[in-house]
């Protein structure tokens, strides 16, 4: 299309649009050749806009001898050296060049061309880099991904300094076209992996992408699974590691959580920390974390089956007490129970919303002050409030809130399970979510693995799961790409 043409379609497309800035005006000593320049308003940066485009323009052109006129025409001037932002893009497609406006850039039509020049001028509001307020760790790095896409990349390309990191970037979303960056390292990922969850992204069909959270929900295997088998992550050393394993980081501008994928279930017990420190506390640390894990959705069941059915496993001194304890309380031991979680459910939820200035208040409210009057007013047992904390701080000790979570969910069905079989309900409850998580497969790799799933050097590679080995006698950054070549065989 000409300029003209050009002009009128940019228009209309933005019409009704209170922050777009249209300006067009003549350039050259005799004012003979116009310029169209398109931009959002607080979207670019305003110093290389009137220093580097608008001044070059104006000036240049303006001062240049009548002779040199057509060397220092509008084009050449922007192209061959005019400004020096090191991004400058040629088109003829207007959509797309309407697209980069959009996204931060300049569009800029000059008169007597069909080329649409694209400069690249992005200076929007954005958050600087953070500390973790969800992964936090005492030793390590204190840096946490931002909203940008470019500054996450960054910060992973600043711990992997090697040409195989490769960075694909894509558009998801049909309104909103949300950049996403797909990232690996070449030779460690699996490339079948790498195409398979291409095909993926390229095929969402959606209006709006907001978060990767958005994305993980639309590119996970099992969607109606309580667990999570793809893992999001605020760090970037945590990213840059699985990398290193040989696994795949999806992107998402405007998100600063960082998806990485395969995951197996042994992924969401470890954390940063955990290579920070030496092996020995660490071992002892993940062991801890593996069994408050297990209580963390097992123990209500547990402490129902128990009381209810099968009193005889129990201490007899203990029983006793438990029995005194419950004369004067009227709700069934399961009600009791399940009315108990329930209220700490609202507390945590309460908790997530309430102003950080008065959450302290709440903690001493709820947790403490409510909880002794239940007890006073023999509404409750002090054992099931006993069972209640315990559980709720075991799900504390989980590194990942996805799979606390599923815990959380998971843990109703349990004491369903026992309330109606007891002992025998509680283990085939247990049974159910095991077989549940063992037919769990994350992009060809085994939820449960490498503990199944893996045909060859199993101890090898389980090194770094439930124990962590010292660095010498273990290759940390072999564990996912070869259960990919286990898969692949």
């Amino acid at each position: 299309m000409s300029y003209y043409e050009n002009k009128q379609y940019v228009e209309n497309q933005f019409k009704n649009w209170g922050d777009i800035v249209k300006r067009e005006f003549p350039v050259g000593q005799n004012k003979t050749i116009n310029v169209f320049i398109t931009y959002i308003d607080d979207m670019v940066s305003r110093s290389l806009l009137e220093e580097q485009i608008i001044k070059n323009l104006i000036v240049n052109i303006r001062i240049a001898p009548p002779n040199n006129i057509d060397f220092l025409e509008p084009y050449n001037i922007l192209v061959n050296g005019g400004v020096t932002t090191a991004d400058i893009k040629e088109t003829e497609n207007i959509d797309d060049a309407i697209l980069e406006v959009m996204s931060g850039n300049t569009l800029i039509l000059i008169e007597n061309t069909d080329k649409i020049l694209i400069i690249s001028s992005k200076g929007f509001p954005k958050r600087g880099v953070d500390k973790p307020e969800n992964e936090i760790a005492v030793q390590g790095p204190k840096e946490a991904f931002a909203e940008s896409l470019r500054i996450n990349t960054v910060l992973i390309r600043r711990r992997i300094r090697s040409t195989k990191l490769k960075c694909e970037q894509l558009k998801i979303g049909k309104i909103s076209q949300t950049d996403v960056a797909l990232m690996y390292i070449e030779n460690k990922a699996d490339k079948k992996l790498v195409d398979k969850i291409r095909d993926k992204l390229n095929n969402i069909n959606i209006d709006m992408l907001y978060d990767s959270g958005y994305l993980e929900q639309y590119i996970e295997e099992n969607k109606f699974s309580p667990f999570p088998q793809i893992q999001l992550t605020e760090r970037p050393d945590k990213t840059a590691s699985g990398l290193a394993e040989g696994r795949i980081a999806i992107v998402v501008d405007t998100s600063p959580f960082v998806i990485l994928l395969p995951t197996v279930l042994a992924s969401f017990y470890q954390a940063s920390e955990d290579y920070y420190q030496r092996w020995g506390i660490m071992t002892f640390i993940r062991i801890i974390r593996y069994i408050a894990g297990f209580m963390a959705f097992a123990l209500p069941g547990l402490y129902i089956a128990s009381t209810l059915y099968n009193p005889s496993m129990l201490p007899t001194e203990l029983v006793l007490t438990m029995a005194s304890a419950r004369l004067k309380v009227p709700l069934p031991t399961v009600v009791e129970i399940v009315i108990l979680e329930l209220i700490f459910e609202a507390l945590r939820e309460a908790g997530t919303r309430i102003p950080a200035s008065i959450g302290s208040t709440l903690g001493i409210v709820g947790g403490i002050i409510i909880g002794q009057a239940a007890v006073d007013a023999n509404l409750v047992s002090p054992m099931a409030v006993i069972i209640i904390s315990i559980t709720a701080i075991c799900s504390f000790a989980i590194p990942n809130m996805a799979l606390v979570s599923a815990y959380r969910l998971t843990k109703y069905f349990i004491i369903f399970m026992s309330a109606v079989g007891g002992l025998v309900g509680f283990v085939s409850g247990l049974l159910i979510v095991l077989l549940h998580i063992a037919g769990i497969n994350s992009f060809g790799v085994s939820y449960v693995a490498p503990f199944s799933g893996v045909k060859e050097n199993r101890y090898n590679k389980i090194r770094d799961t439930i124990l962590r080995f010292p660095y010498i006698t273990n290759d940390k950054h072999n564990f996912f790409e070869s259960l990919e070549e286990d898969n692949n065989e």
